[in-house]
């Protein structure tokens, strides 16, 4: 089979325009970067429609390493929902350079299930992470000239400052830095470091916010540290609101590209949801919704990340009601649960597959808890055994779940109809979504909540310098606002290495940060980082581009 890259570069590719006639845009409405991508206004959402339309939401289990195909199963539920004549569009995140050039290559969908062009949709695309890495660092470089202003100062302890700069690219030394060096006229000496550009408080602020008003709003918001006396600093109080909202004029407006089949897609913002909320824009769900009849999105990692957070911080604070949750899951993923080893995960095991399947099982519950309707979808892979396969249908059946097999990797949206069917019965059917705590709960509750409920913990315990900073959140007023967990995506709990469905294992909450202008805590847990780092072999190794332009080893 072609690579991915191969199949994209292949594929013919509409003119935007003609994307957008078919969601009765004006070509007058349209900026244009190139043929293949557009930015769309933001005139364009209708809170009318908003009520009309039908939001499915697509999740997975706990995934393993090289993910379970959330975006492949998104693009290809789309592709599957239009050739059954329903008028539907996927809105997904924009992909990271972290990943891309680390250890997943891309995060555009895969084989025939893509969103295309692939290659601008994984690299820079129209600008958005830009945009945001140099709003978030002029707010850095705005903080450090205040500190030695001494005309202008507004007396900010240096070694209160929460505001970290950011890139986005997988570089660990960056975590933690000195800067300032070489005397005063280098700057303030002082203790620093990089987060990766989908953890910015800004990224964050972009996606959450429901128009350019409450951006500059939220960004005014932004806590940056408190003065020598005791008081808090935000980023209005440096006067960067202007300046940041300028650099993110154009970030703000959705991107509009097309699947492989040529059917609609809107992609904006990108955080991750081990370390943020892992949804896209609430601004491009609404768009969304305001263009089509159904809206497939995605949320990132597993649905104890990204689908609690979807739940609980994005749909609660957009007033947003999902109809339905698709949970992806792999024959291989679920042979991983049972106790294979990387080598074996293309190996048939029914045994491993049954005890696996606990993982399946306890996502299952969760969805259950938020009261939407929900579908299993099986991302099919030739090595699955018509025997596992059986056994998944049949367990899922018993929860009183559909599970289908999905083959939109090596069929695009045909292989995806009885998906499309199945959602569309879903969507007609009663929804009753609600979240899971309400934010008038202690955050020490909240906290409790989703690490019980969700994890399946059985305590959580507070590292003292959590404890002191939970002690300042409350100070500061912030106690109302919901938690936005840091934590592995690789298990219920926070060791990576507690697979499947662990029992009786205790949550440890490490340390703090908040995000005062987004509007949520961020409870840091066990040794979650938000500066990753590159895998042993980066992805980076097999990619190329010759001297016509073409590029390889993108995937």
């Amino acid at each position: 089979m072609l690579s991915d890259i191969e199949i994209a570069q292949s594929a013919p590719i509409l003119h935007i325009k003609d994307i957008a006639a078919q969601l009765n845009i004006s070509n007058d409405d349209l900026e244009y970067y190139g043929k293949h991508k557009a930015k769309l206004p933001l005139k364009l959402i209708s809170q009318e429609r908003l009520e009309l339309s039908n939001l499915v939401l697509v999740t997975a289990i706990t995934p393993t390493p090289a993910g379970e195909g959330k975006t492949t199963t998104t693009v290809g539920l789309n592709d599957g929902l239009n050739a059954i004549g329903k008028k539907s569009i996927a809105v997904l995140r924009e992909p990271s350079l972290g990943p891309v050039f680390g250890m997943k290559g891309g995060a555009a969908g895969g084989g025939y299930a893509q969103v295309i062009p692939m290659e601008d949709i994984n690299l820079h695309f129209t600008g958005d992470f830009a945009a945001i890495e140099r709003a978030n660092n002029l707010l850095a470089a705005l903080i450090d000239n205040n500190l030695q202003n001494k005309k202008y100062s507004l007396d900010i302890e240096p070694k209160s400052i929460v505001w970290k700069r950011v890139m986005d690219m997988n570089d660990r030394a960056l975590r933690s830095i000195i800067i300032g060096v070489g005397g005063t006229a280098n700057g303030t000496l002082r203790e620093d470091g990089f987060n990766i550009t989908p953890a910015s408080e800004i990224m964050a602020i972009l996606c959450m916010s429901n128009d350019f008003e409450d951006l500059k709003q939220k960004l005014g918001n932004i806590f940056i540290g408190m003065t020598r006396d005791g008081k808090p600093v935000y980023a209005k109080d440096l006067k960067a609101v202007g300046a940041l909202a300028i650099l993110l004029k154009d970030a703000i407006k959705p991107n509009l590209v097309q699947s492989l089949e040529g059917n609609p897609a809107i992609l904006h913002g990108g955080p991750f949801a081990s370390i943020a909320q892992g949804t896209n824009t609430i601004i491009a769900t609404k768009m969304g919704l305001s263009l089509c009849d159904y809206v497939v999105t995605e949320a990132g990692f597993g649905a104890d990340l990204g689908a609690e957070k979807f739940f609980d911080i994005k749909c609660a604070h957009a007033g947003l009601k999902p109809k339905v949750a698709v949970l992806v899951a792999t024959i291989r993923a679920l042979r991983h649960h049972g106790g294979a080893k990387a080598e074996e995960y293309n190996t048939p095991s029914l045994e491993r597959v049954k005890t696996g399947c606990a993982n399946l099982g306890k996502h299952l519950e969760n969805l259950l808890l938020f009261g939407v309707n929900r579908v299993v979808a099986i991302n099919h892979f030739p090595t699955d055994s018509d025997e596992e396969i059986e056994f998944v249908k049949d367990y899922c059946r018993k929860m009183g779940v559909k599970a289908i097999v999905a083959k939109g990797f090596a069929e695009g949206g045909k292989g995806m109809t009885a998906l499309a069917e199945e959602v569309v019965q879903l969507c007609a059917g009663e929804s009753n979504f609600h979240p899971l705590y309400d934010n008038h709960l202690s955050i020490e509750q909240k906290i409790e909540v989703i690490c019980k409920q969700i994890y399946g913990a059985a305590n959580v315990e507070y590292s003292l310098k959590a404890r002191n900073q939970l002690k300042q959140i409350i100070k500061l007023g912030y106690d109302h606002l919901p938690v936005c967990m840091a934590k592995t995506q690789k298990s219920f709990s926070d060791d990576e290495k507690k697979v499947n469905r662990p029992e009786g294992f205790t949550i440890n909450i490490r340390e703090f940060e908040f995000a005062a202008g987004a509007g949520f805590i961020i409870p840091i847990l066990g040794d979650m980082m938000r500066m990753p780092g590159l895998p042993n072999i980066p992805a980076a190794e097999f990619m190329d581009i010759d001297a016509d332009g073409k590029i390889v080893g993108l995937s």
